[in-house]
């Protein structure tokens, strides 16, 4: 079974969890270890000959070091590109934080060192009017990795995050500052200063913003990005 399991999450959407989650997956891959990766729910996903893709899992399967079929990166796959709870209930499909940890306890039991499963959006993004994703990370007790995006607002929504997570009784093992637009914020260094100073967990690197560039593959992109980053800390519960 993978002997290492951490939740990834973000401050909100759109902050470059798949990138972050490939370039640990890279790192680890250099480190030698066997990796797996893991997106419960994909919203936006396109159809293709072999049913619906979401390009974020595809990255997943392609970084991971094991092999695994797209259906287990991505048991539960929904086209329209929106909150996963409209998206579910658009396609009549019900979910649960007890089905999704379900699917996660089945790769967890694959043999391997570091399995990454990467939420959706942020910490409290809704799966049914009683439950959000948060309840997941909590059914599995596993530790948390944060990814920060570096824009305004950013140290009011990862300290929200941060406090969050630790009153869930969850580890934030780590940070990720993450900058996802590609003119820098103002005062980035300031702002990295504070969320060092306040978040109460490692920073695990700061990202810069990776400009897109035709033909460049996901695992081409993961070891770039892995080149600023640092793996959490296996040693603790």
């Amino acid at each position: 079974m993978a002997k290492h399991t951490f939740f990834i999450t973000g401050t909100d959407t759109g902050v470059g969890k798949t990138t972050i989650s490939c370039g640990l997956l890279s790192l680890a891959n250099s480190a030698g270890l066997r990796t797996l990766a893991m997106k419960p729910i994909a919203s936006g996903c396109e159809q293709t000959a072999d049913g619906l893709r979401n390009d974020d899992a595809l990255a997943l399967q392609a970084c991971a070091s094991e092999p695994l079929s797209y259906e287990r990166i991505n048991p539960i796959a929904m086209a329209p590109a929106i909150a996963p709870h409209v998206a579910a209930r658009q396609a009549g499909k019900s979910l649960s934080a007890d089905r999704l940890a379900g699917f996660c306890r089945g790769l967890m039991m694959v043999p391997g060192d570091l399995l990454l499963i990467e939420g959706a959006g942020g910490w409290r993004v809704p799966l049914n009017e009683r439950e959000t994703y948060a309840d997941v990370p909590k059914a599995l007790g596993v530790p948390v990795i944060l990814v920060v995006g570096l824009r305004l607002g950013a140290i009011n929504q990862a300290l929200l995050s941060a406090e969050a997570i630790a009153r869930d009784g969850l580890r934030l093992a780590g940070w990720v500052a993450n900058q996802v637009e590609d003119t820098p914020m103002e005062a980035m260094a300031d702002t990295l200063e504070y969320l060092r100073g306040h978040m109460g967990a490692p920073c695990l690197g700061h990202v810069p913003y990776l400009a897109p560039e035709p033909g460049r593959s996901a695992v081409a992109e993961a070891a770039l990005c892995a080149r600023h980053l640092a793996l959490p800390d296996h040693n603790k519960p």
